[in-house]
């Protein structure tokens, strides 16, 4: 793992300045600190920062292939260079490392443009065909990594981070309101959208193809479920036996590295299947990793001890107190470079600083079975909106709320009326492609009533769900109902939240690499043309999963309802009504104004109730710490001058004072 940056100039501009290409990589050294290399050819510099984790010796970046005409800088993993390079050996191509990013270059010469269909891996890709004077920056299938472009003047700059960007950027820093709005309803920007005006992201599964004056963006992959799916000729067993050799491959492939690696272990179905495969494998001891809390609503260490004893694993815990994730807090935003609106990323940013001060540079997770299988609690809310739609006069249909949230203090099912009144909204709406989200979404917008009046102005054109409508695949409205919500799940929490700031983000923070096996794109195509039935079947979730592993796993894991994994939020911030003076002055009425993002009064009414332990609802929560982030965006990324040096040292200092 690793970052990369570049300038591209375009024709007639000057080349790239070194020193700005240092700038650049400089501020990505936590993603690779064993290391800087550049290229600087023509119109094109390119800069890498390493994280040493196949071929130690000999697989500096930027690589090139045998005469030098194209070359690669690379961050991520190519799980299957092994078998791709025979191919191309046995084609006649000469290697002079052992690393996966050579076979980049040799794949590029061989198959063309196309080359990207040919990796399994999680990766972002910059590659200089010299003959051509043409750049492509391809991103992996699931956007497991990131990857930013931005166009100044006459050059383009791109990065793994925006940081990266700012650093020699000459364009103004301003918030795209629009990229707000999105955040505040989706939890995160979509498609290419970033909440830095001007700044674009290169969505998962695509390749940006840069050649003179031309601009090209191609997908090369898509999340995909085939109308035709429900007529599946697979039994469900045939079916759970072919999602066991997927998920056996994908682990089998993904364990390929010249370092010691790990595996989280949160206690639920997926990360235990993940870490059990793992352990099948080999008679070595396996070290896992969790992080557990004081509070029994969010701690899930008994179902973890269950899994160390059942595997008989070498397990660290660590323990996140609600100082700790107010004390990371800032040095969270730091590196998630967007607002956010739950405070979960923060204990895992603490675990990966474990598991680095342990030794360990790769960790594996159990991330993405959920929307790939069907696990969330909101895909049974629309399977029971669906089914109480048909009868919207029954009294008995919406009762089966009541089975959902049985892990929460204050479930939003506890009372039968409340529950009936807001799942009930828009309960005829089957046929929008946003049924089984918008709900949520109406609980996030909430945001929306503390922005300025200013701010809700420049928002007053913009429809956040405008931008997912035009993301649809021309069948989507043939595909079943729960494929729907998968789909669009995957676009807003999986892409933009799960695998950014609560992935690639919180582990590179301390230069730890996370790998995810349950989004090895031939387990997300194969698990997209089962049959929703064979997902979720009654209020059961991930059931073909749970069949496929049954052999692995205790019954306590093995049958355990899914509980999503969150951390506190307001009561971190809280302590017998007070807050961290950083977070009262950063709130204070003279900062919102300033900033002119919020209206202050409503902030200020939000804090009383913060203050006074009244305020315990999603809405709250999210509101509190979705303007507490926005506000720490404006410091870290968009003031400048002494004031916000000072304050960046003094966030350094803090952090540095919490390690």
């Amino acid at each position: 793992m690793c970052g990369i940056a570049g300038i591209l100039s375009l024709p007639d501009a000057q080349p790239c300045d070194r020193g700005q290409l240092r700038q650049m990589i400089e501020s990505l050294a936590h993603r690779g600190p064993d290391g800087f290399g550049y290229l600087q050819e023509g119109p094109v510099g390119l800069a890498h920062a390493r994280l040493s984790i196949i071929d130690l010796s000999s697989g500096d970046q930027p690589i090139a292939n045998e005469d030098q005409s194209v070359w690669t800088v690379f961050n991520g993993e190519i799980f299957n260079f092994i078998e791709i390079r025979a191919a191309l050996e046995r084609a006649g191509h000469v290697f002079r490392t052992q690393s996966d990013t050579e076979t980049i270059v040799h794949a590029y010469e061989e198959y063309g443009d196309d080359f990207v269909h040919h990796l399994n891996g999680q990766f972002v890709i910059a590659l200089w065909d010299s003959r051509r004077r043409r750049l492509l920056l391809a991103r992996d299938r699931l956007g497991i990594r990131p990857l930013f472009v931005q166009r100044d003047g006459r050059r383009i700059l791109f990065a793994s981070e925006i940081k990266a960007i700012l650093a020699v950027s000459s364009q103004p820093r301003r918030l795209d309101v629009d990229g707000l709005a999105q955040v505040f309803t989706f939890w995160s920007t979509v498609g290419e959208r970033t909440v830095f005006a001007g700044i674009r992201s290169v969505p998962p599964g695509c390749m940006l193809k840069l050649e003179g004056e031309r601009e090209e963006l191609v997908h090369y992959w898509h999340w995909s479920h085939p109308a035709a799916a429900d007529s599946s000729r697979l039994s469900f067993d045939e079916a759970a036996e072919q999602v066991r050799e997927l998920m056996s491959d994908a682990v089998r492939l993904q364990l390929r590295a010249d370092v010691p690696v790990g595996a989280y272990l949160s206690g639920g179905l997926d990360s235990s299947i993940i870490a059990a495969l793992v352990r099948t494998r080999s008679d070595v001891p396996l070290r896992t990793f969790s992080v557990v809390f004081d509070d029994a609503e969010f701690d899930e260490s008994s179902h973890q001890q269950i899994m160390v004893r059942h595997l008989g694993t070498q397990h660290t815990s660590v323990r996140c107190t609600h100082g700790d994730i107010a004390a990371s807090f800032p040095r969270l935003i730091a590196h998630t470079e967007t607002p956010i609106v739950r405070t979960g990323p923060v204990p895992l940013m603490i675990l990966s600083e474990h598991v680095r001060r342990c030794g360990f540079k790769v960790v594996l997770s159990g991330e993405g079975a959920d929307e790939v299988f069907g696990g969330y609690d909101l895909f049974k809310e629309a399977q029971i909106r669906r089914f109480w739609a048909r009868r919207p006069e029954s009294r008995s249909r919406p009762q089966l709320l009541r089975r959902l949230y049985p892990y929460l203090r204050h479930s939003p099912v506890g009372s039968a009326a409340s529950a009936e009144s807001f799942f009930g909204q828009g309960l005829r709406d089957v046929d929008s492609p946003f049924y089984g989200h918008s709900q949520r979404w109406v609980t996030t917008r909430r945001l929306h009533a503390f922005l300025s009046r200013d701010v809700q102005a420049q928002m007053a054109g913009c429809v956040p769900e405008a931008a997912l409508s035009e993301m649809l695949p021309p069948d989507f409205a043939r595909w079943s109902g729960l494929s729907r919500d998968q789909f669009v799940e995957a676009q807003t929490l999986l892409f933009g939240y799960l695998l950014s700031s609560q992935g690639d983000r919180v582990a590179m923070a301390n230069s730890v690499e996370g790998r995810v096996p349950f989004l090895d794109h031939r387990v997300v195509e194969f698990a997209n043309q089962l049959p929703a039935r064979y997902k979720l079947r009654g209020l059961k979730e991930k059931a073909v999963l749970r069949r496929a592993f049954a052999h692995l796993l205790p019954p306590e894991v093995g049958g355990r309802v899914k509980q999503p994994y969150r951390s506190p939020d307001i009561q971190s911030f809280f302590k017998d009504g007070r807050a961290p003076a950083w977070v009262e002055e950063l709130l204070s009425p003279q900062r919102l104004g300033s900033a002119g993002y919020f209206d202050g009064s409503a902030v200020q009414r939000l804090l009383a109730k913060c203050r006074a332990g009244r305020a315990i609802g999603f809405a709250d929560n999210m509101a509190f710490v979705g303007i507490l982030s926005t506000m720490l965006v404006e410091e870290l990324f968009l003031k400048r001058g002494e004031a916000a040096a000072a304050y960046n040292a003094g966030l350094a200092s803090a952090a540095a004072a919490h390690n």
